[in-house]
């Protein structure tokens, strides 16, 4: 299918297998391409936050994370999507699909992003680096990101992710890069998903927030994503 539009923003409508043949294509090019997975926390930020509209907007492939979007889809334009490819999802299923995938890991507080180089290493990949999210100074992490030249760049750095690699795209030498939120966390054995019933009926978000106050703050935003697209639906 093309392109959707949804609140103003591009939406690749592919489900997981779709999103991996994509992404190997762009395995076999020599420049970065950014992969955005969207959520609708997301889309409510990039209404108003104009470096992380501009990374959505010119992102190589967009994919539907969370069930708000799927339900934005069928509202606004009558589709049923198969499925969330979410960042979890996707970064286990680039590890199975290409084995010996070079990963550079970057986020997460000191001694998460080394964590999940261990289990990244241990489902088939071949880790060339790692750093943590708690750094001021951008350009020595970029230059040891295009030291390693990795196949897969998987940045976990909350808000800030998405621009980040929009900003230095020129400059990663990763042949793939995106921003895949906690799943640093979860390889590292420092959070843990949601039980497999509520990934199915992808009620994972709203475990989270209820079972983690620091994610209060970000509920409005969901509340928010739903007023839009109803209005937008008028």
């Amino acid at each position: 299918m093309e392109r959707l539009t949804l609140l103003g923003l591009p939406l690749d409508p592919v489900d997981m297998e779709e999103a991996l043949k994509r992404i190997g294509g762009f395995l076999q090019e020599e420049r970065t391409h950014q992969v955005v997975t969207l959520n609708p926390e997301i889309a409510v930020r990039a209404q108003e936050d104009e470096a992380l509209r501009r990374a959505v907007l010119e992102a190589d492939l967009i994919t539907p994370d969370g069930v708000g979007i799927l339900w934005a889809v069928r509202r606004l334009h009558g589709l049923s999507l198969k499925e969330r490819v979410t960042g979890i999802d996707l970064t286990l299923a680039l590890l199975r699909r290409f084995p010996g995938i070079r990963v550079y890991l970057l986020g997460g507080k000191p001694g998460v992003a080394e964590g999940a180089a261990r289990e990244v290493e241990r489902l088939g990949g071949v880790v060339v680096g790692f750093h943590h999210g708690y750094f001021q100074e951008e350009a020595p992490v970029v230059a040891a990101i295009q030291k390693a030249a990795p196949d897969l760049l998987l940045v976990g750095m909350g808000e800030r992710q998405e621009a980040f690699i929009h900003r230095h795209k020129p400059h990663l030498e990763a042949r793939v890069a995106i921003g895949v939120g906690g799943t640093l966390d979860v390889l590292a054995g420092e959070a843990r998903r949601p039980p497999l019933w509520a990934q199915r009926l992808g009620l994972e978000w709203l475990l989270r927030v209820g079972l983690d106050p620091k994610r209060w703050r970000r509920a409005p935003r969901l509340f928010r994503f739903a007023y839009l697209v109803l209005k937008e639906k008028r």
